[in-house]
């Protein structure tokens, strides 16, 4: 994030630290921020942009963070977690309240934190033209870009997690009805749109320019299209131009595939050396990283959430080895996603832990829905003598301190998007990332670019929205399973019916803690009532 140090200070004294209120949405921050007088020199316009990505790094510090969701309810993963533990990520897991009927407002948190980012965002662009910028329209374009961007970014979560939500375009803190899906979809397509055509051409680690728009906008382009069987988005962007806008990103030449697969990963690139890790990782904004969260270890308990606070969902339950340090044993991965790479695919390691076959002496008695297989591409570090890596190099605690950012876009995933898309070099694209795996050429058709994207982007928060997009009965259809797996120790039926995503459309629970408040003006999702 561009000036973040120089910023970092001045944010924690005025910070948006945003707080609950007795409003509708809870959005409004407790602070002067939103006076007029702040909005005047370019200086301001730049300590309120990294205050909107600071709202957006919080999207997921608390609740269920939508990377971890996504995976949790794809084919990829159980929801694991303690064996002692709630019953949320079952409910989740298995698209089922009776599981857990008090598990009514899992997402609450989630709500909650995008509201208050998209607060965030439209104070700014309200402000936007009180703004002195001393001439510099492609500054003042940029700053608008990158806002509209991020109003995007937090929408297309949300309307993927529960599809209708208020749409709110100003700072409010009403009473707002629930929008239409192509309402919202015309708003986020219109801000990438914007953002694509607007943003800077430099690529900033951890900012937004207009090749990140126009990668994030053919993402959105297909599943909006998949979903709703249609043959544009919402007669915004048709398939030729979501196509030409990976086209220019590819031609941009900024990005290019790692070499080794495992180097994209810190786990899967480190091993125990000495006391410590020694590494080939390729590190934080490498050629590959179109875009990704920041994260940093100088999260703490006054306020300042910089850190990655999910991340620790993902280690070990409560033990290490090292390089893989410990957590709370969340998505446990399912054996079929394990056998189903060929085992030439340097991705199958790179991507999964095989307990087993590691040799690794795990003890599952604390453990629920234990597979023998975990995933290594977002785990916390351990040193060999099982001090946590964030914590050894200053973090104030291992929960909340992780540093490892989430990759949002990969340029794999501009290559197989174009494949996808028709481009004329749907076959070099495609070849390309197989190359990189370690696999000989396939026909770049829809099916096998399908299997490709799971295997290539396996535990990485995409597979459920891609099962998703090619219609509600094909995901039902992988997500469904009976099985067994091992909860405590002991041998128990999992089992993962389709009629539930099929109820459900798809979609999830809007947090009761929502609706009560809303008095009957939100509706409950199908499946959910």
């Amino acid at each position: 994030m561009k000036n973040l140090n120089k910023y970092l200070l001045v944010l924690m004294v005025i910070v948006f630290n945003a707080g609950c209120t007795d409003d509708f949405l809870d959005t409004e921050p407790k602070t002067t921020l939103t006076d007029d007088s702040f909005y005047q020199t370019k200086e301001h316009a730049e300590l309120a942009i990294v205050g909107c990505y600071d709202g957006v790094q919080q999207l997921y510090a608390s609740g269920v963070a939508f990377p971890v969701l996504s995976e949790v309810l794809s084919d990829n993963c159980f929801g694991g977690t303690g064996n002692n533990d709630g019953l949320n990520f079952r409910v989740l897991d298995e698209f089922d309240l009776s599981v857990s009927t008090g598990e009514v407002n899992i997402l609450n948190a989630n709500w909650v934190a995008y509201y208050q980012a998209i607060y965030r965002i439209n104070v700014l662009l309200q402000k936007i033209d009180q703004i002195n910028w001393e001439g510099d329209d492609a500054y003042r374009n940029s700053i608008e870009a990158q806002a509209r961007f991020l109003r995007a970014y937090c929408y297309y979560d949300m309307v993927r997690i529960w599809e209708k939500v208020p749409l709110v375009t100003e700072p409010t803190t009403g009473n707002i009805p629930q929008a239409e899906a192509d309402d919202i979809y015309t708003l986020i397509a219109e801000d990438l749109q914007f953002a694509a055509e607007n943003g800077s051409e430099t690529v900033e680690p951890g900012r937004v320019n207009k090749w990140v728009a126009k990668a994030y906008l053919a993402r959105v382009f297909l599943f909006y299209t998949g979903y709703y069987g249609s043959s544009d988005l919402v007669g915004v962007v048709s398939k030729a131009q979501a196509l030409q806008g990976l086209e220019d990103v590819i031609a941009k030449g900024s990005y290019s595939l790692i070499e080794d697969f495992k180097n994209l990963w810190p786990a899967a690139s480190s091993a125990p050396e000495g006391e410590g890790l020694t590494t080939t990782y390729a590190g934080k904004d490498n050629a590959e990283t179109v875009f990704a969260i920041k994260y940093n270890i100088t999260s703490d308990y006054d306020g300042n959430t910089d850190g990655n606070h999910w991340l620790v969902l993902l280690g070990f339950r409560s033990q290490y080895f090292s390089p893989y340090g410990s957590g709370w044993g969340a998505c446990t991965v399912s054996p079929d996603l394990y056998m189903t790479y060929d085992d030439e695919d340097v991705r199958k390691e790179a991507s999964i832990i095989a307990i087993e076959e590691e040799g690794l002496d795990f003890d599952n008695e604390d453990q629920r829905e234990y597979t023998g297989y975990t995933g290594k591409k977002y785990i916390p570090l351990a040193n060999p003598d099982g001090t946590d890596v964030a914590v050894a190099n200053g973090a104030l605690n291992f929960q909340i301190g992780q540093y490892q950012d989430y990759v949002v876009i990969r340029y794999a995933d501009v290559l197989l998007m174009a494949a996808e898309l028709g481009s004329a070099s749907a076959q070099s694209y495609f070849d390309e990332v197989r190359d990189r795996a370690g696999l000989t050429s396939l026909p770049a058709t829809f099916n096998n670019i399908m299997k490709e994207r799971r295997l290539e982007f396996a535990l990485e928060g995409i597979r459920y929205w891609d099962l998703l997009r090619q219609g509600v009965n094909v995901a039902a259809e992988a997500i469904a399973e009976e099985t067994t797996v091992m909860n405590g120790g002991v041998p128990a039926d999992k089992s993962i019916l389709a009629a539930n995503v099929i109820d459900t459309r798809g979609f999830q629970m809007i947090p009761q803690n929502q609706v009560t408040r809303s008095s009957g003006v939100l509706i409950q999702n199908s499946g959910w009532e």
